[in-house]
C-alpha cells in the first residue's frame, strides 16, 4: 500500500511539474506575441536557403530569384504585431525593444533595406551582389536579436 501511494505521489508531482515547464500561451487578442513568432519563423524557412546559395561558387541564379520572391512575400509580416500590450510573456523580446523603440523601428528599417538589395541583387542576377546582400541580411538579423531578444 506504501509503493502504490509513494507511486501515485510521485506521478502526481511529475504531472504538475510538466504542467509548469509548458510553454506559456498568448492569451492576448489576436494573440499578437504567437503570430509574430510564427511569422519570424517563417521569415526564417525562407532566409535559411541562402546560406548554401552563398557557398556555391555560381549560385543558381533562377533558384536565388525565387527564394528572394518567397522571403519579400513574408518580410513586412511580424512587425505589426508589436503592439504596446505585447511586452508579457510569452514573448522573447526585451523590454530593452520598448524602451528604444525608434532603434528597434530604424533596425526594421535597415532589414528592409537589406531585403530589397537582395532581392534587386537576385534579379539582376549580380552574383557578388547578391553574396554581400546574404550578409548583410544575416547581420541585419543579428542587429536587432542581439540588444532586443531572449
Amino acid at each position: 500500500m506504501n509503493t502504490r501511494l509513494s507511486c501515485l505521489s510521485l506521478a502526481g508531482a511529475a504531472l504538475l511539474l510538466s504542467a509548469c515547464s509548458g510553454e506559456v500561451e498568448d492569451t492576448l487578442p489576436g494573440q499578437p506575441i504567437k503570430h509574430r513568432q510564427e511569422a519570424f519563423k517563417e521569415i526564417l524557412r525562407q532566409f535559411e536557403p541562402f546560406g548554401e546559395i552563398a557557398k556555391q561558387r555560381a549560385p543558381d541564379l533562377d533558384q536565388a530569384k525565387a527564394q528572394a520572391s518567397a522571403l519579400m512575400a513574408v518580410r513586412d509580416v511580424p512587425w505589426d504585431y508589436f503592439t504596446d500590450d505585447s511586452n508579457q510573456p510569452p514573448t522573447k523580446a526585451l523590454p530593452a525593444l520598448w524602451q528604444n523603440r525608434d532603434d528597434f523601428d530604424a533596425k526594421h528599417e535597415d532589414f528592409i533595406k537589406a531585403t530589397d538589395a537582395l532581392m534587386s541583387a537576385a534579379e539582376e542576377e549580380r552574383v557578388e551582389d547578391l553574396k554581400r546582400a546574404i550578409g548583410d541580411v544575416e547581420q541585419s538579423c543579428k542587429a536587432c536579436h542581439k540588444p532586443y531578444r531572449r
